[in-house]
């Protein structure tokens, strides 16, 4: 089976994040989330994946090339956003049966078996990945009958629209019929256009519920969520001392600093006299965190300074960043790069 990965959003929820790195090169811990996604196509069986690319796209080409993971990545690039079902529509001679869809930006430990025997048994035409969450605003919900085929959706849905939480996770299967049914050279949508258009014709759309992790990272709270996730050993993905301190290589860490898991400290990383370093923090490369800082339940991407005494809490600290002493960050409050 091949997969198909979109990942030419810009990432405008991220911003200024995502100015100058796609959304799906936001890091988890040290390696970007498309990795992740790569990775466990791979170990599903899926060896062959073809991924769209509009924004910034040499950062993914070159990163996949220097980090080779042993697939065959074919690159698609659009120079004019095409829309999720409009990307597939462009490479659609390179799928004559069952194929997957993923999002790029989606962190999940998904195992695809069961759902592509469903996809199979059902005869659907597609197969749309559904979890049960709690948070009911987030996202798209899909209404499913009692055999699990669904009858609408719902797109950012109001209290009185809710009747069940089964959210769209951005995961695919397709019959090859499905291309049909997707305009050339169009901006074409599965959510708004292609999936009411199949529910229309009364095609075979069904829903398949999933049990594994999965978090969708295109929000601020969303991206903290999934990466404490991952330090608490939540999500089986391949990272080293999960819900321990793990702790890169070339490291200057003063005797005085004061360390507490689940933590992460990337390669290169300077930190100075009397810095603490509290549960759920993430320090990314080649970051300099000078004296007596403190941090907590935060995010501080590679490359970034912190001056004397600042203390940061619940905050994402963009790439390139430079804090200057003596201040303080609270509450999700995002520095650019």
């Amino acid at each position: 089976m091949k997969a198909f990965v979109l990942a030419a959003g810009i990432g405008e929820r991220l911003k200024p994040l995502t100015n100058d790195i796609p959304k799906p090169m936001i890091p988890i811990l040290d390696k970007p989330v498309l990795y992740y996604t790569f990775v466990n196509l791979k170990k599903n069986g899926i060896y062959s994946i073809c991924v769209n690319l509009h924004h910034c796209p040499n950062i993914i080409k070159n990163f996949f090339k220097k980090n080779n993971i042993g697939i065959e990545l074919i690159f698609s690039y659009e120079k004019k956003l095409l829309g999720t079902a409009g990307a597939i529509k462009k490479v659609e001679y390179l799928f004559n049966d069952t194929f997957l869809v993923m999002s790029g930006d989606g962190l999940t430990n998904i195992k695809l078996k069961n759902a592509i025997e469903f996809h199979k048994k059902k005869k659907s035409l597609a197969t749309i990945i559904l979890k049960k969450i709690e948070s009911k605003f987030k996202y798209g919900f899909a209404i499913v009958n009692k055999d699990f085929k669904i009858r609408s959706f719902i797109e950012k849905p109001l209290w009185n629209d809710i009747f069940e939480n089964n959210v769209n996770t951005g995961i695919y299967i397709f019959d090859p019929k499905i291309f049909k049914f997707i305009p050339e050279n169009k901006f074409f949508d599965f959510s708004s256009d292609l999936f009411p258009l199949l529910i229309k014709k009364k095609e075979k759309i069904y829903g398949y519920i999933m049990n594994e992790y999965w978090i969708d990272i295109g929000s601020f709270s969303e991206y903290r969520k999934g990466v404490f996730d991952v330090l608490d050993g939540k999500v089986n993905i391949d990272v080293e001392n999960k819900n321990y301190k793990h702790l890169g290589n070339n490291l200057q860490i003063d005797k005085t600093v004061k360390i507490y898991a689940p933590c992460f400290i990337g390669n290169n990383v300077v930190i100075g006299r009397n810095a603490i370093i509290n549960p759920y923090s993430v320090i990314s490369d080649n970051v300099n965190i000078r004296s007596n800082v403190f941090l907590e339940e935060s995010i501080v991407l590679e490359n970034s300074k912190i001056g004397k005494n600042v203390r940061i809490k619940n905050t994402i600290v963009g790439h390139n960043t430079v804090i200057p002493c003596n201040i303080s960050l609270f509450d999700s409050v995002v520095i650019g790069t």
